[in-house]
């Protein structure tokens, strides 16, 4: 008997919807102790290769799909799992339990891989995504921004911002409709960094450095053209004072920039002549920050006051 084709091709699926299936928790043990399944929580089993193939994100949002089936209290999914549901990087959100929050008189508490928030919910607080009730983007930003660092918080914003789920105005709402809340001054600093041109997690974690380290606040996605007035790219960073730009680099970023036919040593080539092509137009130092370089902060920032001083200034 193949159990997903009992159990419906769910990645994921209940245990009680196994025994209405017609199969025992023998035949459920035995799969699991032969690798076909995987325990992933009390009542709840997954497809050995999926789970092991699949994103924790991916992980995250089919469980919260599985446990909206155990639940009957008015809940709507909240803080992390409601990012991971609105599609948000969730770079530096713990994703190892599912959050609620309740809309009736209850929360406050974990159990068993779930925490249970309480609090109340505005009319246009939530939505639904594939079918499960979820705070809204501007909500969901604001919850996770209090339980997390700045960093990923900008991240999350700034992410919220540029794919259109929200905007700063229903964002500095969510903040006023939570002044109460110790975090809240916090949330208002990282709404305020929060710009919808930053389009990755490592374009806003460089954003984070220049600001943490105290560095000239740069102009962003600046178009770049040569002496004809044709544009030759757009920089992630500038900061035309002291004729520098700065890009992120991040290794996944050559793969999203193949043209059809091309290997990934094609588009870094092209790209290394965009950049000669914007040097030779400006005249300005282009630096290329890493994943690695984003870990090592201060050693960062002294490499980008350096060059801000070659630049012709000794301000920084």
């Amino acid at each position: 008997m193949d159990l997903l084709d009992v159990i419906g091709h769910r990645p994921l699926f209940l245990r009680r919807e196994a025994l209405a299936a017609g199969i025992d928790d023998g035949a459920l043990r035995r799969a699991v102790r032969h690798g076909g399944l995987v325990r992933v929580r009390h009542g709840v089993y997954a497809d050995s290769a999926w789970w092991r193939d699949a994103s924790e994100d991916r992980r995250h949002v089919e469980l919260a799909q599985a446990v909206s089936r155990m639940l009957t209290a008015p809940i709507v999914f909240s803080h992390q799992t409601a990012a991971a549901l609105h599609g948000l990087p969730t770079w530096g959100l713990d994703l190892g339990h599912l959050h609620v929050t309740h809309l009736g008189p209850a929360g406050g508490r974990v159990q068993a891989g779930l925490v249970h928030h309480r609090s109340s919910l505005a009319g246009n607080d939530s939505t639904a995504i594939d079918g499960l009730p979820v705070t809204s983007a501007a909500r969901t930003v604001v919850d996770c921004i209090k339980v997390t660092t700045s960093e990923s918080g900008l991240v999350l914003a700034s992410a919220a911002l540029h794919a259109g789920l929200t905007d700063h105005a229903n964002l500095r709402r969510q903040v006023l409709l939570q002044e109460h809340d110790p975090s809240t001054l916090r949330a208002r600093v990282i709404v305020g960094r929060a710009d919808h041109r930053l389009a990755s997690v490592g374009e806003s974690r460089s954003l984070h450095l220049f600001i943490t380290q105290q560095l000239p606040r740069p102009q962003l996605q600046v178009p770049i053209r040569d002496w004809t007035g044709s544009l030759i790219g757009i920089v992630d960073f500038a900061w035309p004072q002291y004729c520098l730009i700065v890009e992120f680099d991040g290794r996944v970023k050559y793969s999203t920039l193949l043209r059809p036919g091309e290997t990934t040593v094609d588009a870094i080539v092209r790209e290394k002549e965009r950049e000669d092509r914007i040097r030779e137009a400006t005249g300005w130092t282009v630096l290329r920050l890493t994943w690695d370089d984003l870990a090592r902060p201060e050693r960062t920032a002294q490499r980008i006051r350096n060059a801000m001083r070659r630049g012709g200034s000794t301000a920084v």
